[in-house]
């Protein structure tokens, strides 16, 4: 398309022309101004589901009237003929499916998790740093709950660049790692036998899945690995709460020290 077939497209503009494009987008900036401003007044005045239900429609007013505007502004510039507007919806598509790029990609995913099944319903994954417990997998995006009950979704894009970490992998059997830090001077067998019997007493432990104590030296002290499954996935955090609490008591009954480490030293080491 040259400049002149491209300058045809436009109707000449005048100053009415141009006074009524003005009068509508004023029109909209203040009824998006006054729903910004009322609605959430009105939405104070309510409760439970009705009061979300008005927050919501903000974003909605504000989509419909820039629709709006969008509707009465382009026939004031544009010539609406057959040709005009086969050119004008296919830069319209192109810019729409440019943005929506990443919306596609997801869905793609989506369809490939269903063949993969990186993630069922019940799964416990992390994505990103983000852990939790699947709850709802969707065309775009899995939703998950965190142990903190908050829902996040992860759009299905992220399998293409992420690693997805699955506890349970669709299985009723996930490990749990409790950690202790001890200073060197113990007995490490009467340790690792004090841990064991910690983690078979516990009322949630699964004794069908192995008990693995595994120990490593430090220059600061002597890292100990609480390995066990719980019976159900869902109660990892009673679990690991219960070996930790219980594992302390039980340790301290033995005279045996924690690490202890100076603030140069720890910096060095890293978090734990």
């Amino acid at each position: 398309m040259d400049t002149e077939q491209f300058l045809a497209i436009f109707k000449e503009i005048n100053s009415a022309v141009l006074i009524e494009i003005g009068v509508v987008i004023a029109a909209a900036l203040l009824f998006i101004w006054c729903s910004q401003k009322l609605l959430p007044m009105l939405a104070n005045h309510l409760h439970g589901k009705q009061r979300l239900f008005v927050l919501a429609l903000i974003p909605t007013v504000r989509v419909i009237v820039f629709i709006f505007a969008i509707v009465w502004i382009v026939p004031l510039v544009i010539e609406p003929t057959a040709r005009n507007m086969v050119a004008i919806l296919g830069a319209a598509g192109l810019a729409i499916g440019f943005a929506l790029k990443d919306y596609v990609s997801s869905i793609i995913a989506g369809v490939v998790a269903v063949y993969e099944v990186p993630y069922r319903p019940g799964d416990w994954i992390s994505v990103d740093g983000t852990y939790g417990e699947v709850k709802h997998i969707g065309m775009r995006a899995v939703e998950i709950v965190t142990p903190d009950d908050t829902v996040v979704f992860i759009p299905h894009l992220k399998l293409w660049s992420n690693l997805i970490h699955n506890a349970n992998n669709g299985g009723p059997s996930l490990m749990c790692v409790v950690d202790f830090y001890l200073h060197p001077e113990h007995d490490a067998n009467q340790v690792k036998h004090l841990l064991e019997d910690v983690a078979l007493t516990s009322p949630y432990v699964q004794l069908a899945k192995p008990i693995v104590v595994v120990a490593n030296e430090e220059p600061w002290g002597t890292h100990y690995k609480l390995k066990a499954y719980p019976i159900d996935p869902r109660q990892q955090f009673q679990f690991m709460t219960d070996l930790t609490a219980r594992g302390k008591s039980c340790l301290r009954d033995l005279s045996v020290n924690f690490a202890q480490l100076s603030p140069e030293h720890a910096a060095q080491v890293g978090p734990y």
